[in-house]
């Protein structure tokens, strides 16, 4: 296995490795097992103190060497594979030149051109995200399951039928122009959307946030706003994503414990990124094309703009929910509804809510941990502790079980 400073090196470098590769060779598989080879070249070569000058491209000349090793191979079985490829040479400081050639995009930017790619219309839109996550984000299929909130072997035969599919209809992974990128949109939009979700909350592993998903989430919100300025929903979900971000440095305590919205320090907040998200917010409201972005972003805004958790304006924030769920419904937007109408009502008010979404939530920790909470309230300790060892059971990372036990610790547990 490698090194906890190995694996963060490769996880960040990822994406653009993967998207340069796939540039090159124009095949996804080949470029995920290019970028595999690499990295094990680099678990040989890199060090602490020995580190090339520019990982990335480091990792793109390793790559791509290693696909055209495996393209003659199969030139010796088939008879057919591309002579215009050369390897590459080798080393730990790449020439400046060489660098900038491998890793200039068609428009811009191999990571948005991938993502368009993997939202083709010959998938159905859950295969297009999911696809976008495991390829572009490089999530986990378990991660990505839990997205969809579905097992993680029903995730991956999904991503697997996607690249079938597109392999048969010879469509491959080829530049969009224009007018089908905007045919994708909405789907590149909430692939972008769940990976910041990710970074924000993660579903597995020792961390709760993992911040350069979210930059890079961020970094390509703010690359569609530029090549689409006209479409409120992006900007829209550029202002979500800088909101929810200003928060990150509250969110854990000095331990790296969990720490709740009630519960956090707002001088914490990043206040420049809440001005820019709402300026952001601002002008995509103007347009009058209210979605789903929109109104989430407007969310988080309501939340940035109360002093202190008493004062949240929780009737502005059921009217955001109500309309969120006209809009676009789901199980996970019902629980956050449910929570603010146990604010304006009670808890019984919110168990109720909660009654109708037991089976499609039932493996979403944060499900069970709001029933739990909504059960202290009402002095049903035992059902609440109940509840709460069903979210440990379903929580995926370190971070959220220790906020688990502390919790059921707080309302009398073991």
């Amino acid at each position: 296995m490698p090194s906890a400073w190995l694996s963060a090196h490769l996880r960040a470098a990822r994406p653009r490795v993967l998207a340069a590769l796939n540039r090159v060779f124009g095949d996804i598989d080949l470029a995920e097992d290019a970028f595999q080879d690499a990295s094990l070249k680099a678990l040989k070569a890199w060090s602490p103190d020995r580190m090339p000058a520019d990982p990335v491209a480091w990792l793109i000349i390793a790559g791509r060497n290693a696909g055209i090793d495996t393209l003659r191979k199969r030139k010796k079985e088939t008879l057919t594979a591309p002579d215009d490829l050369e390897p590459l040479p080798e080393g730990p400081h790449p020439e400046d030149e060489l660098t900038q050639s491998l890793d200039h995009a068609v428009y811009r930017d191999d990571i948005l051109r991938l993502l368009f790619t993997c939202c083709h219309p010959v998938l159905r839109r859950d295969q297009q995200i999911a696809l976008s996550l495991k390829i572009v984000a490089g999530l986990a299929v378990e991660e990505i399951a839990r997205a969809f909130l579905v097992q993680a072997k029903t995730m991956e035969q999904r991503i697997t039928r996607a690249k079938k599919r597109l392999q048969a209809a010879k469509l491959s992974y080829e530049e969009p122009d224009r007018t089908a990128r905007a045919e994708r949109l909405s789907a590149v939009a909430n692939a972008i959307y769940l990976i910041f979700n990710e970074g924000y909350a993660a579903s597995q592993g020792e961390e709760l946030i993992r911040e350069p998903l979210c930059e890079e989430a961020i970094r390509l919100a703010r690359l569609i706003v530029r090549l689409f300025p006209e479409e409120p929903e992006l900007r829209g979900l550029l202002a979500l994503c800088l909101i929810q971000h200003s928060r990150r440095k509250a969110r854990l305590s000095g331990s790296g414990a969990a720490v709740t919205l009630e519960d956090q320090d707002r001088s914490l907040w990043d206040r420049k990124l809440i001005a820019e998200g709402n300026i952001l917010l601002e002008a995509a409201l103007r347009k009058a094309r209210p979605g789903p972005f929109q109104i989430e972003a407007a969310i988080a805004s309501t939340h940035t703009q109360a002093a202190t958790y008493a004062t949240t304006d929780w009737v502005e924030i059921d009217r955001l929910y109500r309309a969120l769920e006209l809009i676009r419904p789901s199980p996970v937007v019902a629980l956050n509804r449910a929570v603010v109408q146990a604010k304006l009502n009670g808890a019984q008010a919110g168990l109720c809510r909660l009654e109708q979404l037991a089976g499609s939530l039932e493996r979403y920790p944060n499900f069970h941990v709001v029933r739990a909470t909504f059960l202290e309230e009402l002095g049903l300790a035992e059902e609440a502790q109940a509840a709460y060892r069903k979210a440990l059971e379903f929580a995926g990372t370190d971070v959220d079980r220790d906020h688990i036990r502390r919790k059921m610790k707080v309302s009398g547990g073991q």
